[in-house]
């Protein structure tokens, strides 16, 4: 039997695909679709349809209480309401944080007093480019939201131990949520500390 060895991003050229031909099959108000023609690793070539995203930012937002917020909004592509973290998408040339910031606010009408930069997480490897900038924010203030017109959603405080439960019996499915949960857990159980700072 084969063992398996440690993995070294040294070790990774003889997996790289390289870019040959581009073809933009259509550009959006701020999503790209693209099917690009790659040599892979033995030459010969092959297609990737795949989505170019600006990336986006997910809060996690910890209530003084130990809730957390969580909002409830209706996504259209898959035609049902997720419960998930507050998040939003990069403007063009936004720093993450300020984009954190301003996605609270607007949609949970809260001002997180410290932050603090959790990790990042890519949604979807195989068919797009987006990337996820995770926070935290605690020390919160409560104020008025600020939704876009056309944005609906409920913002509600949640029991950490019903979101896990929401997450593992299947009513949280949204993968930034889940991905932030797993965070949430090893950042409260201290074994994965966070760097705070004022906002």
């Amino acid at each position: 039997m084969e063992t398996a060895s440690a993995i070294s991003p040294a070790d990774e050229s003889h997996l790289v695909e390289t870019l040959v031909g581009r073809e933009t099959l259509f550009h959006g108000r701020f999503l790209e679709a693209r099917r690009d023609t790659v040599r892979l690793p033995n030459g010969n070539t092959s297609t990737r349809e795949y989505v170019v995203h600006p990336g986006a930012v997910v809060v996690i937002p910890l209530l003084d209480d130990g809730r957390v917020l969580v909002e409830r909004q209706y996504r259209y592509p898959v035609g049902r309401v997720m419960i998930e973290f507050p998040a939003g998408k990069l403007d063009p040339g936004e720093d993450p944080y300020d984009c954190g910031r301003r996605e609270l606010l607007e949609e949970t009408g809260y001002r997180g007093g410290e932050w603090a930069y959790a990790g990042a997480l890519h949604l979807a490897i195989a068919y797009s480019t987006e990337i996820i900038h995770i926070y935290f924010a605690r020390n919160l203030q409560a104020g008025a939201a600020e939704l876009d017109p056309d944005e609906f959603l409920d913002v509600h405080a949640m029991a950490v131990e019903d979101l896990y439960e929401a997450c593992r019996d299947g009513r949280v499915t949204d993968s930034k949520t889940l991905t932030c949960t797993l965070w949430l857990q090893n950042v409260l159980s201290g074994a994965w500390p966070l760097e705070w700072k004022q906002a």
